[in-house]
């Protein structure tokens, strides 16, 4: 499944939703959660399950309440007869959390929705980023800075300039080899300045070096940028094909010379990596 962009939308705005399926994002999360005044989560719900239906062939997922939330039950009551391809889980703490949800699904008869953890934004969490292993039905793990600053009592969770802290560097950390260490896609946080499309474009492009696979957004003018930071260029997929071939000519080497350069077997991991990534080849 490639989830290089995922726009949030509010699950209160169906105008929103439908304007949202022309940006060009990979998937669209309709937002149940922080995005909707406790006043309007029924309204919500019913116009998010109306929108799944009427578009079922759209990539979409749900942002529910959290686990311990009274509108947990609710949400998942009445987005699941509608399919939706997947589910958010917000305040998630370790694989446990994921596994109770898989659960939930599956004795409401649902087979097939994957889950997205957010898997920092609990102090708790922080301590659990190593057990999402084996978890059925995870996707992939993404991580916010909103909510555990909160939690901790932190004044912010950036500096001047926009940058982390570094508590909120080492959660993004976390979330990346903890997602590594599962085996799911790391997704990185929003960009919330969303007419800096410059300052986007950096931030997504630092993501993809730093092991990301795609990024969340909260505006659809954020998708190109997101887009184009998470698709390798042309010259990167012909390295990569260079440096497949380079040791398929040489299968017993554990080192090579490519283009002036030494080449070993974590570059083919790599490569190959990314050339599963735009199915063109397998791992």
């Amino acid at each position: 499944m490639k989830l290089r962009s995922l726009l949030f939308v509010p699950g209160d705005r169906p105008d929103r939703m439908a304007k949202a399926l022309g940006s060009g994002a990979d998937a669209l999360i309709l937002d149940l959660e922080d995005a909707v005044a406790a006043e309007k989560k029924a309204e919500a719900r019913k116009s998010v399950a109306d929108f799944l239906v009427a578009n079922g062939k759209a990539r979409l997922w749900v942002r529910v309440n959290p686990l311990d939330s009274p509108e947990h039950d609710k949400d998942l009551a009445a987005i699941l007869p509608a399919h939706p391809d997947g589910i958010v889980l917000p305040k998630a703490e370790g694989g446990v959390s994921v596994a109770e949800l898989a659960r939930s699904l599956a004795e409401r008869g649902n087979a097939t929705a994957q889950i997205l953890a957010i898997a920092t934004e609990t102090p708790a969490a922080m301590f659990q980023l190593g057990t999402y292993g084996g978890v059925k039905r995870l996707a992939g793990l993404t991580w916010g800075a909103e909510d555990l600053p909160a939690a901790i009592g932190a004044a912010t969770s950036r500096e001047e300039d926009g940058s982390f802290t570094a508590p909120y560097e080492l959660a993004r950390s976390l979330c990346l080899f903890g997602a590594a260490a599962a085996g799911v896609a790391a997704i990185e946080t929003v960009y919330p300045a969303f007419r800096d499309l410059d300052g986007l474009a950096a931030y997504a492009a630092r993501a993809r070096r730093d092991g990301f696979t795609g990024m969340m957004a909260i505006h659809p003018d954020q998708i190109p940028a997101i887009n184009a930071a998470f698709t390798p260029s042309e010259a990167e997929v012909a390295h990569a094909r260079a440096v497949v071939a380079a040791f398929e000519a040489s299968p017993g080497a554990g080192a090579l010379s490519l283009d002036g350069r030494m080449i070993d077997r974590p570059h083919l991991v790599q490569a190959r990596r990314m050339l599963a990534s735009l199915d063109v080849t397998k791992l």
